[in-house]
Parts: C-alpha cells; structure tokens; sequence
C-alpha cells in the first residue's frame, strides 16, 4: 500500500494568544504549520486613540508573524520612528499612549474600513496578506469588548492600566464590558469542517487580561469543548514569575498562587494536556492530579530559534495526546 494512501492528514492547530508571549508562541507554529495554524487573538484590550481604532493584541500577533515586530519589546515595529506622536505632544496631544509613524498606517487604514463598515475580521486578513502571512489571525469577535481593571472603588479602561498606570495600582477584580452580548468569530466553524486532526493550543498569554476575555464569549468554551480536538496550555508563569508582563502580579492580587499550579487550575477541566518550563518539575504530580496530562519543556523563547523549539515541542505533545484519545 503506498504512503499516500496510508499517511494521516497533517495536523490543525487553533491558538488562542494575546500579548507577546502569545504572538511569540503564534510565530513558531505558524513557522511549522504555515496555513494549518489558525490564532483567535484578544481584542478586549481595543480602544479608541486620537481618533483610532487600536488593537494591541492582534497588532502585535499579525507584526511577529509577519517579522516585522521589533526585537526588543515584542510589540511595535521594528526600526520605527516617533515623529508623528512627537509633533503630538508638541501641540498638547495626549501622547501617554504612542503609536509609531510606520504603526500609524494599520491604525488609520483600520479605522476608515471600520468607519465603511467593514468587520476587523476581513480587515485583519487583509493586513496579514499584505504582510505575506499565511497563517489565519482571527480576531476573537467582530463585536465590541472592552477590559476594565478594577482596584477598589476605582475603575480603569485597560490601556490606561496598562501603559497609563504601568499596571502599578492593585487589582480587585476584572470585568470586560460587552462580553456578554458578543458573538465568538463564526469562522472558527470552518475548523470543524477541516482536514487532518485539529488542537487547541493556549498560548503562554495572561490568562485573566487576554485568554478569559476569549473563553467568556458565549458559547466558545462548549464549542471547544465540542469540537473533535485535543486542548492543552502552555504555562506563562516560570518559577513563580511571569516571563512578561503582570500576570504573577495580579494573580497574587487576585489571591491565586502566582505559579504553573495555579494556572493550570484556572485551566483546569478545559484542557486534556498542559505544558509548563523544567523548573517547575517538581509541581508535575499536583498538576496531573487536576486530570491533565504533563509536559515539562524549555518554556522561555529568547529567539526565534527558541519559540519554533516550543512550538515543536507542543505539537509533539498534542500528537502523543491525540494517539492517546479519541477525538
């Protein structure tokens, strides 16, 4: 019998990703799996700068797929200048948040597709084309969410957290406005319909700021759970800390145990399998008794070397899953 009759489709991978560490994750799957990787991307972190439709976390997903992304912070552009905000400031503008003279050009362009009524779906396939990107970037609703942070008696839009604030002030609690009224992006349907096994793979993102934006559209988490698919989660939190970001901060906040345990709990009952970094070995019983399945990995990605390395170990992974269970 020859091989073309006997070979497996090739696997599908669904990754839900918000930030740098997701959208690095993101790049060294779509590096393996070129147009068999689909990214459902954050949008609750969007809002509205001078007059601008912004959005953070699938900026940054579409700019490192498309190798444009610049090195050193993992958002932005790559070699970009600042002449624009400058004059900004000049003039008294509000320049608390800055956009870069190159980012400027996906924002506007953005912006008056939206304003003729265009979804950020199409817009997004769009500006992943130009960019020659292969891999599908969904953004996780064409509906409006917006993340609200929480210290207290006060309450904060998300970027004026984040960037504003520098995430300094305590967090209470989140919620995320519109979230109940949104609907999940009706293209993740054609994955049910696709050739080859399909995973789901949750990037090392914050899972309070960028996946359960994701998981509380309605009907998202059964449809995950529904679809034939092996699920697993990738730990952002190594040795106790965030690799980036103030995920450990605000699940101290949040009084969570800011490590690897603590995460695959929030995860725990979605996911088949979780993958955390070698120096967390020693929580591999505790996480397993939560009913997953364990990888211990080399989590950290310092290059791109290191991020198609984890993305090859987690598709590894999802395949030892997948010959495990029947999906």
């Amino acid at each position: 019998m020859s091989d073309a009759l006997t070979s497996k489709p090739p696997l599908r991978v669904l990754a839900l990703a918000g930030g740098v560490g997701g959208a690095k994750l993101a790049a060294g799957l779509s590096h393996l799996l070129n147009d068999r990787l689909t990214v459902l991307v954050n949008t609750g972190d969007d809002f509205e700068h001078v007059g601008l439709h912004v959005s953070p976390d699938v900026d940054t997903v579409m700019y490192t797929l498309g190798g444009i992304a610049n090195p050193q912070t993992g958002w932005g552009i790559a070699g970009e200048t600042w002449e624009f905000f400058t004059q900004l400031q000049t003039l008294g503008g509000p320049a608390w948040f800055m956009l870069g003279d190159r980012d400027l050009a996906t924002h506007v362009l953005r912006t008056e597709r939206l304003r003729r009524g265009e979804t950020l779906t199409t817009i997004t396939a769009d500006l992943c084309k130009a960019l020659g990107i292969r891999s599908s970037v969904l953004p996780m609703t064409d509906d409006r969410v917006r993340t609200r942070v929480h210290s207290g008696d006060r309450m904060l839009d998300f970027q004026h957290y984040f960037v504003r604030e520098k995430c300094a002030v305590p967090v209470s609690r989140l919620t995320f406005d519109g979230v109940g009224q949104a609907r999940f992006n009706a293209a993740l349907h054609d994955l049910e319909q696709g050739d080859g096994p399909l995973a789901v793979i949750i990037c090392p993102s914050n899972p309070y700021l960028s996946i359960d934006p994701i998981l509380l559209l309605p009907g998202l988490r059964d449809w995950l759970m529904r679809v034939p698919a092996v699920r697993l989660a990738v730990s952002p939190i190594v040795g106790g800390e965030a690799i980036k970001g103030p995920a450990a901060k605000i699940m101290r906040e949040l009084k969570v145990d800011p490590s690897a345990e603590g995460v695959a709990r929030h995860y725990s009952g979605l996911v088949d399998g979780f993958v955390f970094d070698t120096v967390d070995r020693h929580l591999a019983g505790s996480i397993a008794a939560l009913d997953m399945e364990v990888s211990t990995t080399q989590t950290i990605m310092r290059d791109a070397d290191g991020r198609v390395a984890l993305a090859r170990d987690c598709i590894a992974f999802a395949e030892r899953l997948l010959a495990r269970v029947e999906v």
